[in-house]
């Protein structure tokens, strides 16, 4: 089955209810590898209740209202198996509550046709609104690229369409960067948290598809510089960190140390990430903002 450019330009969401515990909140930042070291009271309040208080990683937000992996629907007219996260972006309304009840609005914006053997881009976005409140607390932006799957025609037109030209990083060296190491079982606990791509957990799949052991998600790494960030530009309160926006490049190994390189500018920092182990960029194109 092809791409029908109307058809999944419109596609239905149905409206996601999501209620999350402590516990979750938790989870999570257990998985980004929060809590690796004992001694360290600013990791804590993302993991221990008590104390100062609980506090959420803004990335959580990716984890809210999600509607599952959907383009997996044979409806969709996408070959699953050609599918990668291109793009993870984030506006934050407001903090994110430690517990609560959302609900999850998604949509496609645009679907961007290469032309043929090119493959297309398609544009989405979800808001995360409390349910309690109806306060909107983020908006969510993904862009993820099909293989393969161009030449289907449509109004984003068959010479690539418009496509945003991604954030340049500076030249110059780094003003500061954050290493953060990854746990080996990191995969295994992040899964938890609602991914469960057996790529993520199982070495055979792993192996099938070209990989030497199961790969980290690409929305924990998304999470640890989003920690990295949190840690350097906003002294450590979530609170601070207004919109982040990256490029995924490459895949990371569990256990690998992901250093964060940050570049302080005008309007908030650019920032990209790299595996130190093989010298690797994994996080490219990187802008964030902050109150």
């Amino acid at each position: 089955m092809a791409i029908e450019y109307q058809k999944l330009k419109n596609w239905k969401f149905a409206d996601l209810e999501h209620t999350y515990s402590t516990r979750d909140t938790i989870l999570y930042a257990l998985g980004l590898g929060c809590g690796a070291d004992p001694m360290d009271l600013d990791d804590l309040r993302y993991v221990y209740e008590e104390g100062d208080g609980l506090l959420a990683l803004p990335s959580m937000a990716v984890t809210l209202g999600y509607p599952g992996f959907w383009l997996k629907d044979p409806n969709t007219g996408v070959d699953w198996r050609m599918v990668l996260h291109g793009e993870q972006g984030i506006v934050l309304h407001k903090p994110l509550p430690v517990a609560g009840t959302v609900i999850g609005k998604s949509r496609v914006t645009e679907i961007v046709d290469k032309g043929p053997g090119k493959g297309a881009l398609l544009f989405s976005e979800r808001d995360v609104i409390d349910k309690q409140s109806g306060d909107l607390l983020c908006t969510l932006t993904s862009t993820t690229f099909i293989r393969g799957e161009g030449g289907f025609g449509g109004p984003a037109g068959l010479n690539g369409g418009p496509v945003p030209a991604p954030h340049p990083i500076p030249e110059r060296a780094p003003d500061e960067t954050v290493d953060i190491p990854t746990l080996p079982q990191a995969a295994l606990i992040y899964r938890l948290s609602g991914d469960y791509n057996p790529l993520h957990a199982d070495p055979r799949i792993a192996q099938a598809v070209g990989f030497k052991m199961p790969i980290l998600h690409g929305l924990c790494s998304y999470g640890i510089a989003t920690r990295a960030l949190v840690r350097a530009c906003c002294g450590n309160d979530p609170a601070k960190l207004k919109t982040m926006q990256l490029r995924f490049t490459a895949p990371v190994y569990p256990g690998e140390t992901i250093r964060t390189e940050i570049w302080r500018e005008a309007e908030g920092v650019s920032f990209r990430a790299r595996v130190i182990e093989r010298d690797l960029v994994v996080l490219n194109n990187g802008k964030a903002t902050f109150l």
